[in-house]
């Protein structure tokens, strides 16, 4: 039984699964539960490397991926949201969540999969994870899958 994903359903006729898990670094308002989408079922081990990876990430990237937030705001057109000032670059992320992972066949050996979620300034924003770094935070993150 797996430990790591869990309320695991196939979702389409292509064998995609949703399941939830833990999110230890980027929790919602009120859970630390986020959806993760996996491909298909060969999948899962690899998908339970990247949920560690996503759970372990260093300090560093955190706040290159809480910068890259930052910037997605301040490059907005909604008009009823201001960023205040913030005294940390982690404050962004009360101004932001993230609901889903997703994980698609590797395209190499290194860990890659797309978190999605939304900011307070109606955008959806996200970040994409290629050979374990950073490799786009933003909208329109699709393009860089």
């Amino acid at each position: 039984m797996n430990e790591i994903i869990k309320n695991i359903i196939v979702i389409d006729d292509n064998g995609t699964l949703e399941g939830s898990f833990t999110s230890e670094i980027f929790p919602n308002d009120d859970t630390q539960e986020m959806t993760i989408y996996i491909r298909n079922k060969s999948l899962m081990n690899y998908a339970e490397k990247c949920i560690n990876h996503f759970n372990s990430m260093p300090d560093s990237m955190i706040d290159e991926i809480c910068h890259g937030l930052i910037e997605s705001c301040h490059l907005s057109d909604y008009p009823d949201f201001e960023l205040p000032e913030l005294e940390n670059v982690r404050d962004i992320l009360n101004y932001c969540w993230f609901t889903t992972l997703t994980v698609d066949k590797p395209k190499n050996d290194g860990i890659s999969y797309t978190v999605e979620g939304e900011g307070d300034w109606e955008e959806v924003v996200g970040f994409v994870i290629k050979n374990g770094n950073v490799s786009y935070v933003g909208v329109d993150y699709e393009e860089y899958i």
